[in-house]
């Protein structure tokens, strides 16, 4: 998210500029947010899968910063401040996880919902963010950086597209490999959620939720 300021400092100085200076760039994010959703399908470790979707989500944001548009400016700040929740997010769910079961491999991990339904519950919420669901933030910055992209060149909808639906599927992936399932049998007990996790998830949550009623305060600011 730095890096993502940091390019939007540096964008006026690239304003007016040639095209084939931002062309590259623009491909080789696309491109990438393909490669790491890709490798997202393939993670056998938890935290290895939630590190590499916020890559996937950062080329995006890349991209759309180097269209030099408000649409693209407002997408990419928009999705910044939304991901950078969920991510966050996320990784406090795959620490909790870590905490009671000493081990990040998807393969050992599953089955939690039986033991820890309310955390199962904040682990759906949090992929459905994560894979912008509607009426989320994530989907408005999205569809915003997708809109910027197809106006600067409509083939890039066939990256942009496969990219997300890539997304949804590794969400999904992500969710039902650590909470559906037969517990693994080399775990006897685990110890139960306190109420500062549930509050620190919720403080992740409820300013996304707060957001969705008013986007306005995020997406106004390149308009």
């Amino acid at each position: 998210k730095l890096g993502g300021y940091g390019l939007i400092r540096i964008s006026p100085m690239l304003n007016p500029h040639p095209p084939t200076l931002l062309l590259p760039i623009m491909v080789m994010a696309l491109w990438g947010v393909l490669m790491t959703s890709s490798i997202c399908l393939r993670q056998t470790d938890l935290k290895a899968l939630i590190a590499y979707s916020s890559v996937s989500h950062m080329g995006l944001v890349a991209a759309a910063i180097m269209s030099q548009t408000p649409w693209g400016m407002t997408g990419a700040m928009t999705l910044m401040i939304a991901h950078g929740l969920t991510s966050s997010a996320l990784f406090t769910l795959a620490n909790t996880n870590y905490e009671r079961t000493h081990t990040r491999t998807l393969l050992l991990v599953r089955g939690l919902q039986l033991i820890f339904p309310l955390l199962s519950t904040w682990w759906l919420l949090t992929n459905l963010t994560n894979m912008a669901l509607p009426p989320s933030i994530n989907l408005v910055g999205e569809l915003l950086i997708i809109t910027a992209l197809f106006n600067w060149s409509p083939p890039s909808i066939i990256l942009t597209g496969i990219g997300t639906l890539i997304t949804a599927s590794y969400s999904l992936y992500m969710f039902l490999m650590t909470q559906r399932g037969s517990i693994s049998t080399q775990f006897q007990s685990f110890y139960p959620t306190h109420t500062r996790e549930h509050l620190v998830l919720a403080l992740h949550l409820f300013p996304l939720g707060l957001l969705i009623i008013k986007p306005a305060l995020i997406s106004g600011l390149f308009t």
